[in-house]
């Protein structure tokens, strides 16, 4: 794993090459957009995606737990794409391994209306907004919010220029004065890179973590 530590209201920070960010003073994940559910959903529509998807995203979430012995996650929003569907069952089976680590899901607009039988699991949802001082915890970026925001929906990217004119995109953490943008935890997603000029970012490759 390859990270870069912030320090942002006196709090550390720390950003990793696996899509979430880990905060030690709460000894939490946050990740968000993990769309657990996106596979199955579009399986059932008719378009074949592979099976591993999430799979591979839970190995990934277990990881990160074990690097950082991890005692909280929060979910910045869309915890789940379209409700309980036959996905679910991966997530189930991983929650039972941690029984005890703390998660609460902040309601995306996929979360809105099919993510309160996550409650049955030990999992806390908040509707709109969590205060954890000194953050607020939201789905969707919002430059009015009062404090520090971290938060996802946006799927940001970057455009990175390589040599003979290629260039590739990348998903990276977007760093502003008051808010902190999530890339999307799930890697079954687009990117969205024309919410990231003008900003800071974090981009990372399998290999590497970087500054633009």
């Amino acid at each position: 794993m390859h990270t870069i530590q912030k320090h942002i209201c006196g709090q550390e920070i720390t950003l990793t090459n696996q899509r979430a960010a880990f905060w030690k003073e709460q000894s939490a994940i946050i990740i968000s957009d993990m769309h657990v559910g996106k596979t199955a959903y579009f399986r059932k529509n008719g378009i074949p995606v592979p099976a591993d998807i999430l799979e591979d995203d839970l190995r990934r979430l277990t990881s990160i737990r074990e690097y950082f012995q991890a005692e909280k996650i929060f979910v910045v929003g869309d915890f789940l794409h379209s409700g309980k569907n036959t996905d679910f069952a991966l997530f189930e089976k991983w929650r039972a391994q941690y029984p005890n680590l703390q998660i609460t899901i902040i309601k995306g607009n996929h979360d809105i209306k099919n993510a309160d039988f996550l409650k049955e699991l030990g999992v806390t949802i908040e509707d709109d907004a969590l205060h954890v001082h000194p953050f607020v915890f939201i789905h969707i970026p919002d430059d009015s919010a009062k404090g520090f925001s971290i938060s996802g929906h946006l799927h940001p990217g970057v455009s990175v220029q390589l040599e003979r004119r290629k260039s590739v995109r990348l998903p990276c953490f977007r760093i502003s004065e008051n808010q902190l943008i999530l890339p999307a935890f799930s890697k079954f997603t687009g990117l969205d890179t024309q919410s990231c000029r003008d900003y800071d970012c974090i981009a990372f490759t399998e290999d590497f973590i970087f500054e633009l």
